[in-house]
């Protein structure tokens, strides 16, 4: 049933999601800024980040599973956040390993990575640096626009 146990499992539940989901994200950020592919980071991010999600994940399912089990005065209320752990977390892994990276590669292709800008500004300034040192050659003349 949904009652104020289960809803606090959910939270739980989402805190974990998020943080799994944002581990991959922001380790394939990193690795598009370093100048990878799209397909080449986010598959590597994947796999980096595989194993620390699934520690997290099967500790979170271990470490709830008694509650799951519990029997004797008060266990339903134990039984509703165990369940809902123990279910949560095992289908938010899998959505997080899987769902989470083939989004970012389909949505991630219509972003730049965070430097773009800034490197696109720094390669702009060279050339209009390198413009202006040829530009002014002699007595301070300038040369009109072609």
């Amino acid at each position: 049933t949904l009652n104020v146990y289960s809803q606090i499992g959910m939270i739980l539940l989402i805190g974990i999601m998020t943080k799994n989901g944002i581990l991959i994200v922001e380790f394939t950020n990193q690795l598009r800024e370093e100048g990878k592919e799209m397909l080449e980071a986010v598959v590597e991010a994947s796999v980096t980040r595989l194993r620390p999600i699934l520690m997290t994940s099967i500790a979170t399912v271990f470490g709830a599973i008694p509650l799951m089990l519990s029997s004797g005065a008060g266990s339903e209320s134990r039984r509703a956040i165990g369940t809902v752990i123990v279910g949560g977390v095992t289908l938010s892994t899998a959505f997080t390993l899987f769902i989470v990276p083939a989004l970012y590669y389909l949505i991630g292709g219509f972003t730049k990575p965070r430097n773009y800008i800034s490197d696109q500004l720094a390669s702009e300034e060279k050339e209009h640096a390198m413009a202006d040192g040829q530009g002014h050659g002699h007595a301070g003349a300038r040369q009109p626009a072609e």
